[in-house]
């Protein structure tokens, strides 16, 4: 069975491991543990009964509870079948724009989008091992060349302060920001750009509702950006990418606010233990992180960890082998929770040692 490119491909791990897909302790999908939420669970019990019926082509009371969420017209919002289809969406219209600047290493899905539509990409390695990091990115053709980055940034959990992206509103004919982690800061905390897209059109923000909420495997996110560009994606796509179920869920855990406040206490303390302990393992360098999950420099090589990690533990890390920037030199972990991230420390001192 070929080697994944994403995250969260049990099947793959359990080959390996030679073990049923229900014994893999999953820490290579960056996936809330502590969800799906109660809330999740009763919108879904309670809209089994709607499947006999095409959902609303316009999602109209999913678009309404966002709009109250961030504080804008539904009309600037479009719920999609996960970020992924709606970074599909971005990858088309940038490539119709002359040069797409790429911040590497990125989302490995960016690179899916873009070369799916013939998009030309150059990309722009940033420091991100420094305390402070900057974007001095300056297209030679900023009328016809457009930028798509992530925030927090994937893979290594770096936060952006939106002064840092603002400038870039000036500088590109359109600008994609994924925010597809931003959830897991505490509000005040937060950077996101959303406040800014009434005025600028030619921004579009993604984001990710599977993630904070562990909902995987119902496919939900949704864009903020102008009217006009939305109603072109929907032109674009299929009727009904959204299914009732997931659309659902999406408006009841949205307004879940105890669940919201749980998960981020739960991440600051949880991420700050598995951070110290990593610390502790001699080869190990695990790097700050702003989202809900940590990259880790190692001197044995993360392929090497990855297998013996799922083979002896059952434990599944995420490689970096498909970040060129990065590759054998650095893995990936997700948060989870305190039992199952001692559990990993105590497996990562086993594995290295032997």
């Amino acid at each position: 069975m070929k080697r994944p490119i994403h995250g969260g491909n049990l099947t793959w791990a359990a080959n390996q491991a030679g073990c049923p897909v229900t014994s893999i302790i999953d820490f290579s999908a960056s996936i809330n543990p502590l969800g799906p939420p109660n809330s999740a669970i009763t919108a879904f019990q309670q809209g089994v009964a709607a499947i006999t019926h095409y959902p609303d082509p316009h999602y109209l009371q999913l678009r309404l509870a966002l709009g109250q969420l961030h504080n804008i017209s539904p009309d600037w919002i479009l719920p999609g079948n996960g970020a992924a289809e709606l970074l599909t969406w971005a990858g088309r219209e940038l490539a119709n724009l002359q040069l797409t600047y790429l911040i590497v290493p990125c989302f490995l899905d960016y690179w899916r989008a873009l070369q799916g539509f013939g998009a030309k990409v150059k990309s722009y390695p940033f420091s991100w091992e420094k305390k402070t990091c900057s974007l001095n990115l300056d297209p030679v053709d900023p009328q016809s060349s457009g930028v798509i980055i992530n925030n927090p940034h994937n893979p290594t959990g770096k936060l952006f302060h939106r002064d840092i992206l603002l400038p870039l509103l000036e500088k590109f004919a359109l600008v994609v920001v994924d925010e597809a982690f931003m959830d897991f800061l505490p509000p005040d905390e937060q950077q996101s750009l959303i406040p800014m897209v009434g005025d600028y059109p030619n921004l579009v923000i993604v984001r990710s509702l599977t993630k904070f909420y562990s909902i995987p495997g119902l496919r939900l996110g949704y864009a903020i950006a102008h009217p006009h560009r939305l109603q072109q994606w929907q032109l674009w796509r299929d009727p009904w990418s959204v299914n009732s179920l997931a659309a659902a869920v999406g408006e009841a855990v949205i307004n879940d606010h105890e669940f919201q406040k749980q998960t981020r206490s739960w991440l600051v303390a949880s991420k700050k233990g598995l951070l110290r302990g990593l610390s502790n393992l001699k080869g190990l360098q695990p790097f700050p992180s702003a989202a809900n999950f940590l990259l880790v420099k190692t001197q044995v090589p993360s392929s090497q960890l990855e297998q013996k990690l799922l083979k002896k533990h059952r434990i599944l890390i995420r490689n970096c082998l498909n970040f060129p920037e990065l590759g054998d030199s650095y893995f990936r972990i997700a948060v989870r929770t305190d039992a199952e991230n001692q559990g990993l420390i105590k497996a990562l001192a086993e594995v290295q040692s032997s």
